[in-house]
């Protein structure tokens, strides 16, 4: 089961839930002669009417109603999902990298299967960030230090999510070298992705070198939302684990 599918059960299931929780029937809202709206709690078979002074009994059934409209929403995605996984072939591309015939033979010598070529970035070596290494004092769950607990929530999601990244590689822009926080290889592409995490925004100058650093990026054709991740915090809204572990997967895992 992909994840998407496994993350739809969970909310769909949730919501199964949450919907056994409130009143049997159906709310039905109804206008009179006068364009006055009156409730009703249906059954599928006849409707009894809702007088005003049970207004909590309407609002119940309202978001029971509501509810059960995300669910079909949930279920249809679900669906979608589970006939396209029943149909979807495997990438021709890489199935001839992969399997071995005289094609594979031939291929070798100028292409490497993508998860080839992802072991090899992950296990070479690469420059890090020279600076101030006293302030990496935070450790990881894959044993990295960084230098704040935002950064390991960051590492957290990626390591478990077998997300292969580097942390402060050296990055040349321009005749500038940088250091993003993560340099991220696509699990299944292959693609390249930085992602720069800002965690003291509610500073002016910090959230103004923020702000230049991310015009570097751009200048250079890396781009937010396309091949570079931006989170930030400040001290009254700091950085969620959920959060991030929406971005990965949003950007690595979907």
């Amino acid at each position: 089961m992909c994840l998407e599918s496994q993350r739809l059960d969970e909310q769909i299931n949730s919501l199964l839930s949450q919907i056994s929780c409130f009143p049997e029937g159906k709310l039905i809202c109804a206008k009179d002669r006068n364009h006055t709206y009156k409730w009703y709690r249906s059954d599928g078979h006849q409707s009894v009417y809702i007088p005003k002074k049970e207004r909590k009994l309407a609002e119940q059934l309202a978001v029971k109603r509501y509810l059960s409209l995300q669910l079909q929403d949930l279920e249809n995605e679900k669906r979608a999902i589970d006939f396209y996984l029943r149909h979807h072939n495997p990438s021709k591309a890489e199935e001839m990298l992969n399997t071995k015939s005289e094609y594979q033979t031939l291929l070798s010598s100028h292409f490497k299967p993508k998860s080839e070529q992802i072991s090899e970035w992950v296990n070479s070596d690469f420059e890090s960030n020279p600076k101030f290494p006293e302030q990496k004092n935070h450790k990881t769950s894959s044993g990295v230090l960084v230098r704040s607990k935002s950064e390991t929530l960051i590492e957290r999601a990626l390591f478990v999510n077998k997300v292969p990244f580097r942390y402060e590689c050296a990055l040349q822009i321009g005749s500038v070298t940088i250091y993003p926080d993560f340099t991220i290889m696509h699990p299944v592409t292959g693609e390249v992705f930085y992602w720069e995490h800002f965690g003291m925004m509610d500073n002016s100058r910090y959230a103004r070198n923020a702000g230049e650093k991310i015009q570097l990026y751009l200048t250079h054709g890396i781009i937010p939302t396309i091949n570079l991740i931006t989170t930030y915090e400040t001290l009254k809204q700091p950085l969620s684990y959920k959060e991030v572990e929406k971005i990965v997967f949003e950007n690595f895992l979907n």
